[in-house]
C-alpha cells in the first residue's frame, strides 16, 4: 500500500522540483540582467527622459531641460526600478520559454498547438504597447501638461515645471504598463473563446458597449488630451475586432474537431 502511495505521490514530487528548477533557472536569469541593467541605470533613465528633454530643450533654455530630486535615496532607488523594470523586460521570453517548457510535456499536440502562439502574441503585443506610448503618446502627453506653465509679470509669479526624477519614472511606467496590458485584449478574448467563456458572436453583439469601455479606460490611463485617448482607445477598437475575427476562428476550428471524432465513433 505505501509503495502505491509513493507511485502516485512522486510525478507530483517530481513536478515540483522541475518547477522550482525552471523559477531559479527564470530567477537567475532576472538577477544576472538586473545587474547589467542597473550598471547602465543612468542611460537607461535619460532613455526614458529623452521625449520630455527633447520637449524642454526645444524651448531655448538648456537649463529647463533638467529632473530635481528632494530626497537622498531618491535617485539610487529611481534607477534600481528602472534596472528591474528593464530586466522584466529583457528576460520575459526567459520566462515564458521556462512556462513552455513546464507546461509543454503534459500537453496534447492540438493543445501545444493552440498555446504557443499565445505565448509569442504576448510579449509582442506588450512591447507594441510600450513602443507606441514612447514614441507617439509621451510627446504629445508631455506638450499637453507643458503648455501650463506661465512667464509671470504683472503681479503674477511664473509657474515653472520642476520635474522629480522619481514621479517622472512612476508616471511613465504607469503609461508604458497600462498599454501593454490593454494590448493583451486579444490574447484574453481569444483564450476566453477557447474554454467557452466568450464567443465570436457574443462580443460581435456586445461591440457599441465595448466601444464605450474603451474611451473610458483611455480616458482613465492617458493624459487629458483628446489625441491621447484616441492613440489608445483606437488601437484597442481594432484589436477588439482582431479578437472577434480570432475567436471565429477558434470556433470554426473546435467544430470541426468535434465533427471529425464524432465521425471516428
Amino acid at each position: 500500500m505505501a509503495e502505491t502511495v509513493d507511485e502516485e505521490k512522486m510525478p507530483l514530487l517530481d513536478h515540483l522540483i522541475e518547477l522550482r528548477k525552471r523559477l531559479l533557472l527564470s530567477a537567475a536569469g532576472l538577477l544576472v540582467v538586473f545587474v547589467i541593467c542597473f550598471f547602465f541605470a543612468e542611460q537607461l533613465y535619460n532613455y526614458l527622459a529623452q521625449p520630455l528633454a527633447t520637449l524642454l530643450l526645444e524651448r531655448g533654455d538648456e537649463r529647463l531641460a533638467r529632473m530635481i530630486f528632494t530626497d537622498l535615496t531618491e535617485v539610487f532607488f529611481t534607477y534600481v526600478k528602472v534596472a528591474f523594470f528593464f530586466a522584466v523586460f529583457l528576460t520575459c521570453p526567459l520566462f515564458l520559454t521556462q512556462i513552455w517548457l513546464f507546461v509543454a510535456p503534459g500537453l496534447y499536440k492540438n493543445e501545444k498547438l493552440a498555446l504557443g502562439p499565445f505565448l509569442v502574441a504576448s510579449p509582442v503585443l506588450f512591447f507594441t504597447g510600450a513602443a507606441l506610448v514612447y514614441y507617439i503618446i509621451l510627446p504629445f502627453a508631455w506638450e499637453f501638461f507643458l503648455q501650463f506653465e506661465t512667464s509671470g509679470g504683472n503681479g503674477t509669479v511664473p509657474i515653472e515645471l520642476e520635474a522629480k526624477v522619481g514621479e517622472y519614472l512612476s508616471l511613465t511606467m504607469k503609461l508604458i504598463f497600462a498599454f501593454g496590458l490593454c494590448f493583451q485584449l486579444p490574447v484574453l478574448m481569444t483564450l476566453l473563446a477557447r474554454v467557452g467563456l466568450a464567443t465570436a458572436d457574443g462580443m460581435a453583439a456586445k461591440r457599441k458597449y465595448a466601444i464605450v469601455g474603451v474611451f473610458i479606460v483611455a480616458a482613465i490611463f492617458t493624459p487629458p488630451d483628446p489625441l491621447s485617448q484616441l492613440s489608445l482607445a483606437i488601437p484597442i477598437v481594432a484589436l477588439y475586432e482582431v479578437s472577434i475575427h480570432l475567436a471565429r476562428m477558434v470556433e470554426r476550428r473546435k467544430a470541426r474537431r468535434e465533427q471529425e471524432e464524432e465521425d471516428e465513433l
